[in-house]
């Protein structure tokens, strides 16, 4: 990997975003071995739990302004989403389930 790469925790969505899609292409592109794609590969699962931790910031954060502009309470924080299977995130009972 290379070392002129930023810190993952740094990146904005959208810089995020960019780079995947260069990753994307470089590894359609057939050209890299296969050594490199794992890299690819790697670099890119990374780069999409980055992405999926600034969409649930920016959701919960649009949510607690939906709440506090309708004067109702902010909502309390949200688990960690990256918690392992056993420490799902739970519904109440009076919620609708969608999925």
């Amino acid at each position: 990997m290379p070392t002129d790469e930023p810190d993952k925790a740094d990146l904005s969505f959208e810089a995020a975003m960019e780079r995947l899609e260069k990753i994307v292409d470089e590894m359609e592109s057939s050209k890299l071995p296969l050594e490199e794609l794992i890299v690819r590969y790697e670099e890119g699962i990374r780069l999409v739990g980055v992405c999926n931790q600034r969409l649930a910031t920016a959701e919960n954060r649009i949510e607690t302004l939906n709440r506090t502009g309708h004067g109702k309470a902010p909502a309390p924080a949200t688990p960690d989403l990256q918690a392992s299977s056993k420490d799902t995130l739970k519904i109440k009972k009076d919620e609708t389930r969608l999925f």
